[in-house]
């Protein structure tokens, strides 16, 4: 393919044509001689559940959990990776009980974000906010949630675990101390930052956590 490969800027590799300047014709011409790519329909999914999507129908979310069809709310994602261990989390979304709801965010959902988990009472289980930015729908959610019951984000059935890898999901991370939020669960390896000095402050200040096994860190958040 190395008649489709061109380099730019201070790039350049041997045998590989260099764009000179900002004429990218070239690149343009080669592009529309190539054939189309071949159809490849996949699996459809259901995407698109940003607070304002979810909070539109808050009046039936909070019905079912009025009535005990929906026990608890999980929130799963965070960063993908590489690294063994990340499989908790597809493990941790199949083994959710039936009466619950996952909410998941960023690229560590492409870990289940396929399966089918149903739905309760026309509530789809798995209610997808988005990407990593869209940490702030999912923070709307639980607030207008803990609005509607009258108590604290902490005090509603919701328990969040959380996967690490990206620097920037420390600007997350921080806003959900900021917030408050407390006994978050983190995983497969806390971030390199974290020294013994500051993870006693955050298990003393807010409980956070080391994921463990799935059994084990679901029965503790179910009580």
């Amino acid at each position: 393919y190395t008649d489709r490969l061109y380099t730019w800027g201070l790039v350049a590799w041997p045998g590989v044509k260099h764009i000179d300047g900002w004429d990218f014709s070239p690149v343009i011409n080669k592009a529309l001689e190539c054939p189309a790519l071949p159809e490849n329909p996949g699996q459809e999914i259901l995407t698109g559940f940003g607070h304002n999507a979810v909070l539109g129908v808050a009046d039936k979310v909070i019905a079912a959990v009025k009535s005990g069809a929906i026990k608890h709310f999980f929130l799963v994602g965070g960063c993908d990776g590489a690294k063994s261990g990340r499989n908790y989390y597809t493990e941790f979304a199949e083994k959710a009980p039936m009466d619950t709801v996952i909410m998941t965010l960023a690229c560590g959902k492409y870990r289940f974000n396929k399966l089918e988990f149903g739905d309760i009472g026309g509530i789809p289980r798995l209610l997808d906010i988005g990407q990593c930015n869209d940490a702030y729908s999912a923070i709307q959610i639980a607030v207008a949630l803990a609005g509607a019951f009258e108590c604290g984000v902490n005090d509603l059935p919701l328990s969040m675990v959380l996967s690490w890898y990206e620097q920037k999901a420390v600007v997350i991370l921080l806003t959900l101390f900021h917030l408050g939020i407390k006994n978050i669960k983190l995983g497969p390896t806390l971030p390199a930052f974290i020294t013994p000095n500051v993870l006693n402050f955050l298990v003393e200040n807010f409980n956070v956590g080391p994921i463990t096994t799935v059994d084990a860190d679901m029965k503790q958040m179910l009580g």
